[in-house]
């Protein structure tokens, strides 16, 4: 059973961990959020953590589909994996750029990267599971929308 399962705790974990550390290092800062003058549909600040927990879980549900299912397209795999992965370094360090350093035009830029870096995942996850890289649009609509308030706190707050 550990076995069948095991590539999916881990894969879970991993964007889990990435965005664990994210907030820890950006805890003193959050507050920014709320001092800022908000764009129309602004979500409330308690949104962003629930809805960032289950995208890491669908993150890693699928980056453990395209594990599992590597041998398929070994090479079509290892590069969609690697393309995650430098997207959840760039998730990483927007939250350090946004709420540490307060570069919301950078950060907005930065997150046109990481839609880039997710559309790019989808386009290769379908290659080689369908389901897969379908897990990820919740992802891309969401960095989609992130980009949205991004750049309009970036307009409203220059």
């Amino acid at each position: 059973m550990w076995k069948k399962i095991k590539p999916y705790v881990i894969s879970i974990l991993i964007p889990l961990a990435v965005g664990g550390l994210a907030a820890f290092l950006t805890r003193n800062n959050m507050d920014i959020y709320s001092e800022l003058i908000q764009p129309p549909l602004a979500p409330p600040a308690i949104l962003f953590p629930i809805v960032w927990t289950i995208l890491y879980i669908l993150m890693g549900i699928s980056a453990a589909i395209i594990y599992i299912n590597r041998n398929k397209k070994p090479v079509i795999a290892t590069r969609s994996l690697r393309i995650y992965s430098a997207s959840l370094f760039v998730n990483f360090l927007w939250s350090i750029l946004f709420f540490n350093f307060r570069a919301f035009l950078f950060s907005f830029i930065w997150l046109l990267l990481l839609l880039f870096l997710v559309i790019y995942t989808i386009i290769l996850y379908r290659r080689i599971k369908s389901i897969a890289a379908y897990l990820q649009i919740p992802y891309a609509l969401w960095v989609a929308f992130a980009g949205y308030l991004n750049f309009a706190i970036w307009l409203l707050n220059k």
